[in-house]
């Protein structure tokens, strides 16, 4: 009996709980375009499960990697839900909020 898939799976069930979290607070300080925060994680990550010998290991970078280039399109469209006001917007950063409303008509 092998544990590998239970611990591969684990892992990947908190490195997505734990992207959630990030997506919202990026998005709620820094807006949008901290989506390159995301892509430098993930590049490290799938660079460093390319270099890494344990198959476990390397799996779970690889699948933060992953998670991480997913967490890209959740701050682009965590904006979108802000817009509609389905989560909370940053009080520093309601002129930017106000204009987009007002150029989408929402």
């Amino acid at each position: 009996m092998t544990f590998e898939g239970i611990i591969v799976g684990a892992a990947v069930f908190l490195i997505i709980g734990i992207c959630h979290p990030i997506v919202i607070k990026l998005e709620y300080h820094y807006g949008k375009q901290s989506w390159w925060v995301m892509a430098l994680a993930g590049v490290i990550f799938a660079c460093a499960s390319l270099f890494v010998a344990n198959t476990v290991l390397s799996t779970v970078l690889g699948a933060a990697a992953f998670s991480c280039f997913w967490g890209i399109h959740e701050i682009i469209t965590q904006e979108k839900r802000v817009l509609k006001r389905w989560f909370p917007e940053n009080p520093k950063r309601s002129e930017y909020y106000a204009k987009k409303r007002k150029e989408l008509s929402l």
